[in-house]
C-alpha cells in the first residue's frame, strides 16, 4: 500500500537522507511516524527539501528529473560502490566452493531500478490506482542512477539477477520495456522477475494469498518470493529496496536501503 506524502510527512523528512546500508537486525529507523505531541515537519518546507535533495528541474519534455550532481546521486553511488565490493566478493566466493548454491541479487523496480520522481511531483505526492497505472504504463520512467549499471555488473560477475516487486502482472509488460529502455535488459523473463498476481498466487505465498484473495503484506510477499528464490537453489547475497519493507523478512545474505523521501510503504 502506497502511502501520501501529506500523511507521512515526519517519516519522508527522516528518509531525505536516508541511503543506509541496511543490515541484518538493524532497526528500521526510517519507519519511525510523527509524535503527536509535537508539531510535524511543514509540508511547504519538505517538499522544498525534497526538491534540494533530488536538485529537481524539468527537462525540456516537461518531466521532472533527479540531477547527477544531487545528493540524491551522491547517496546512490556509495550504495553502488559497496555493493558492487560485496558482489565482488561473492562471486569469488562461489568460484572457489564449487557446488553451493549459485549466488545472486535481487532488485525491487519502483525507485530502485525507475525513478518515479515526475508522477509524485505531477500527483503533489499523492496516489491513486488509475493515474499510478496509466503512469507505469507509458513505460518511460528514467533510471535511478547507477541501478541498472549494478544489474549488468552483478550479471557480468556470474551473479543471478532477479527482480522482486510490487507491481502487477497486468503492469508486466510495460515494466520489461522500461528496464530495457534504461539499460536493465538482464533475466527479464517470468522465471526472474516476480510481480503480484493477486488472482492467481503462487504456492510458494499460499500462507496469505489464495486465487482471488490475496491477504499478504509487503514484507510477507517479499520475503515469501526470496524464500522462493532460495529454494530454486540461490544464495541470495544482496536485496536491494528503496523501501523498508522490501528488505524486512530475512532470506537475503545483505540488504542496502536506497534513498526515497517521496512515499513510505508499510
Amino acid at each position: 500500500m502506497r502511502k501520501s506524502l501529506k500523511a507521512t510527512a515526519l517519516a519522508a523528512s527522516c528518509a531525505v537522507a536516508g541511503v543506509a546500508l541496511y543490515g541484518a537486525g538493524a532497526a528500521t529507523a526510517g519507519q519511525s511516524t510523527a509524535n503527536s505531541t509535537h508539531e510535524p515537519y511543514n509540508i511547504g518546507l519538505l517538499t522544498k527539501d525534497i526538491d534540494t535533495y533530488y536538485g529537481t528541474a524539468v527537462d525540456a519534455d516537461g518531466v521532472y528529473q533527479a540531477s547527477p550532481s544531487s545528493q540524491y546521486a551522491k547517496d546512490l553511488a556509495r550504495v553502488d560502490a559497496d555493493a558492487k565490493r560485496h558482489i565482488d566478493q561473492a562471486a569469488r566466493k562461489a568460484q572457489h566452493h564449487k557446488g553451493q548454491k549459485k549466488p545472486a541479487v535481487v532488485f525491487d523496480i519502483d525507485d530502485t531500478l525507475l525513478l518515479s520522481l515526475d508522477y509524485e511531483k505531477k500527483n503533489n505526492y499523492g496516489y491513486s490506482s488509475a493515474s499510478w497505472a496509466a503512469y507505469v504504463d507509458q513505460a518511460n520512467r528514467p533510471e535511478v542512477f547507477g541501478s541498472p549499471e549494478l544489474v549488468r555488473y552483478a550479471a557480468s560477475r556470474g551473479v543471478a539477477v532477479f527482480y522482486n516487486s510490487g507491481l502487477t502482472e497486468a503492469q508486466r509488460t510495460a515494466a520489461v520495456q522500461n528496464l530495457k529502455k534504461v539499460g536493465a535488459d538482464v533475466n527479464l523473463d517470468a522465471g526472474h522477475m516476480f510481480l503480484k498476481d493477486a488472482a492467481n498466487p503462487p504456492a510458494y505465498l499460499k500462507d496469505c494469498a489464495t486465487p482471488g484473495a490475496w491477504k499478504c503484506t509487503t514484507v510477507q510477499y517479499k520475503s515469501g518470493t526470496r524464500k522462493h528464490i532460495e529454494d530454486l537453489g540461490y544464495d541470495i547475497v544482496a536485496n536491494f529496496g528503496d523501501q523498508y519493507s522490501d528488505l524486512d523478512g530475512g532470506y537475503a545474505d545483505r540488504t542496502y536501503k536506497l534513498p526515497n523521501p517521496t512515499y513510505f510503504v508499510s
